[in-house]
């Protein structure tokens, strides 16, 4: 079968190669790929940056927002051949810790964890793969191809988790959102406030094009400029650009008693002047709180399957601007200047 694979830490490895089946010590539902979400992570895996091969491999199958048919499950799975599902990304470390013995493998506490696509594990760009039963979850038929936002949606999905689970440290009753970024997370994380009745303000660079548009028909409402300029007061901010100084407006703007998400990863080495005992002060004073969220363990797959599953389908296809088949892989990752969400296409429904 063909597989799309790179040997990480290595820029310009990736290929379309012929690999061998999955085996069964993967796990024993085997599911027929559809299609593939391509994320900043996989970009920074193909340009070497990132990336472990499974133990005793130079190479790697790359890919882990992944949508596949189930073809063959045991009688006692929840799913049975002719369901949509999709790979849980992440696996809890051999110890195990006392978070992944737990289920929390997203609070991993000593690294030693692995994920699909990732992290010494194979991914799921390839025609097949292979899947333990306790790490697939399923997705409403009705969704199609945009079952490949599942993954993406489980991020968010743990980051409202973690909001709500501060916020509620006291009586909290937010109305007013801020999303920082426009990409999948933020739409996606968006969405999620929209469910929630929620006034939705988004940020983001672009003045034009697919972003503000999405926004817009979601009902919420655009802005550029600053973090301050958008929305001083707001209940919660989600950072999702990782861009040093958004993440520092929005730690110096959130609203009294607010809460600051943070989602996106900065690449680091910016140096920014910063009134360290004026911004303690306020969040004392203020409580605030400042909290980072990153992966997302199953029971943020199930949340946002359930809020895919209660989405405008017609809006979610906006998310994904362009599908390039396996044969042209290369093509989806070479950004344009609209793309939102890129899927390799790999098989039909």
């Amino acid at each position: 079968m063909k597989a799309l694979t790179v040997e990480p830490m290595r820029a310009g490895s990736a290929a379309l190669e012929d690999v061998p089946e999955p085996s069964e010590n993967m796990g024993s539902i085997l599911v027929s790929a559809i299609a593939l979400g391509v994320c900043g992570t996989d970009m920074e895996i193909l340009s070497g940056q990132y990336g472990w091969p499974p133990p005793g491999r130079q190479r790697l199958i790359i890919g882990h927002e992944s949508l596949g048919k189930v073809i063959e499950a045991p009688a006692d799975a929840q799913v049975s051949p002719g369901d949509l599902v999709v790979g849980i990304v992440r696996r809890p470390d051999p110890v195990p810790c006392y978070s992944c013995a737990r289920g929390e493998w997203d609070f991993c506490r000593n690294g030693e964890y692995t994920e699909h696509g990732i992290k010494s594990l194979d991914g799921y760009c390839a025609e097949r793969f292979r899947l333990d039963p306790s790490f697939t979850v399923k997705v409403d038929n009705t969704l199609g191809v945009l079952g490949v936002l599942l993954e993406p949606t489980s991020i968010v999905a743990k980051a409202w988790e973690q909001i709500e689970k501060v916020g509620n440290r006291t009586y909290w009753e937010p109305h007013k959102v801020l999303i920082t970024g426009a990409g999948p997370i933020g739409l996606l994380a968006a969405l999620l406030a929209i469910q929630r009745n929620m006034e939705v303000h988004v940020l983001d660079r672009v003045d034009g094009g697919r972003k503000p548009e999405l926004v817009r028909k979601l009902g919420a409402t655009y802005h550029q400029g600053t973090v301050k300029q958008a929305l001083p007061d707001a209940d919660v901010i989600i950072e999702c650009t990782g861009a040093s100084q958004v993440v520092l407006d929005a730690i110096e703007n959130i609203g009294d008693g607010g809460v600051v998400c943070l989602t996106g990863v900065s690449s680091g080495g910016r140096k920014l002047v910063v009134d360290a005992g004026g911004l303690n002060k306020n969040m004392v004073l203020e409580n605030e709180a400042v909290v980072g969220s990153v992966n997302a363990n199953r029971r943020h797959y199930v949340a946002a399957a359930e809020a895919l599953a209660r989405a405008d389908k017609e809006w979610l296809s906006g998310l994904i601007s362009r599908k390039v088949s396996l044969d042209n892989w290369s093509d989806a990752f070479s950004r344009q200047e609209n793309d939102v969400k890129v899927v390799i296409q790999i098989g039909e429904i």
